[in-house]
């Protein structure tokens, strides 16, 4: 062999250690744990504690700081992970108080990590406001992904999975949350195609079920997801009425997602205008009510205002003594 090609033999092998190196080098970067000065968002399980990912107990493990809603909640999965971490609470009543120190222990190189009780963090759950405080303050942050109550029941439901829709929690109160249906139905009228899904208290689970029967009609498709990734797993497919009766008579526990799926191109009936009008004014007046029933059912505004009066006043008709 001449020296040439030894040379020039040696030389590759020493390009490729040098190529060695940096891809081991790159491996163990890009599994290390956050870095220092970062806030860290890292997903939690929902009910299996075996969902918890390696990379998100580093994390945790790695962290100055476990911001939380609840710390004895934390507690349990920090300790069923053998991890020691300082917990502080950060809930819906003091995020917005406590935000300005956190982003200066950020900047003081605090390494934090931010969970919620369950799944991801910031849907339905407290850290938004501090995701956009270290945004403005040009703060590194990154999430650890994870289990997620809303996807998961997607992908169980059998309902078109997409486009879809995270509504987060339907109002509390049934005039409220049929107002917050109607203007999504309204939606559906100029155009939305996707399946919906809210979460929801088992307490109120019967009512939001026939409220929304009421509002995007009966016979519209429909899943409860209840106890996801738990032993008593349960799934339920039906029409939306039918759900509502279920429920009615058989009370629910646990955490719940509520899914329906897209409504089905169809004109809009008398009946149909009737049903969002009587909606929107129990919480509108006559003529917001108008604007919104004409946009949602591509009629014009003249025709359905005077039909919103018509109903104004056999509801007033109605209500009188």
């Amino acid at each position: 062999m001449s020296s040439s090609s030894s040379s020039s033999e040696n030389n590759r092998s020493e390009a490729q250690c040098d190529r060695d190196s940096l891809l081991h080098s790159e491996g163990k970067a890009s599994s290390h744990a956050p870095r220092a000065f970062s806030l860290t968002l890292v997903a939690t399980p929902i009910g299996n504690l075996g969902d918890f990912s390696p990379r998100a107990a580093q994390a945790l493990s790695e962290a100055d700081l476990v911001l939380c809603e609840d710390t004895r909640t934390t507690a349990r999965l920090l300790s069923e992970n053998s991890i020691s971490a300082r917990t502080e609470a950060l809930h819906e009543h003091n995020e917005r108080q406590r935000v300005p120190a956190l982003i200066e222990r950020l900047q003081n190189g605090t390494r934090i990590a931010l969970v919620s009780d369950a799944g991801m963090p910031l849907l339905s759950d407290p850290g938004y406001r501090l995701v956009r405080a270290a945004i403005e303050a040009d703060i590194p942050l990154t999430v650890i992904p994870g289990p997620n109550a809303a996807l998961t029941a997607l992908v169980l439901s059998g309902l078109p999975p997409h486009p879809f829709m995270f509504v987060g929690f339907p109002p509390p109160r049934s005039a409220a949350r049929k107002e917050a249906f109607a203007k999504l139905h309204a939606a559906e009228r100029a155009g939305l195609t996707a399946t919906l899904i809210w979460h929801e208290a088992p307490h109120r689970l019967a009512e939001t079920l026939a409220d929304m029967a009421e509002i995007f009609g009966p016979t519209r498709p429909c899943a409860v997801a209840r106890e996801l990734t738990k032993r008593f797993e349960e799934v339920r497919r039906a029409p939306v009425a039918d759900l509502a009766a279920f429920y009615a008579e058989t009370p629910p526990r646990g955490e719940i997602t509520v899914l329906l799926g897209p409504a089905e191109a169809e004109e809009t009936s008398a009946d149909d205008l009737d049903t969002t009008l009587r909606s929107l004014l129990e919480t509108h007046s006559v003529k917001d009510a108008a604007a919104l029933a004409a946009t949602a059912a591509g009629l014009p505004r003249r025709t359905v205002y005077a039909r919103a009066l018509e109903l104004a006043a056999e509801r007033k008709a109605q209500n009188q003594p």
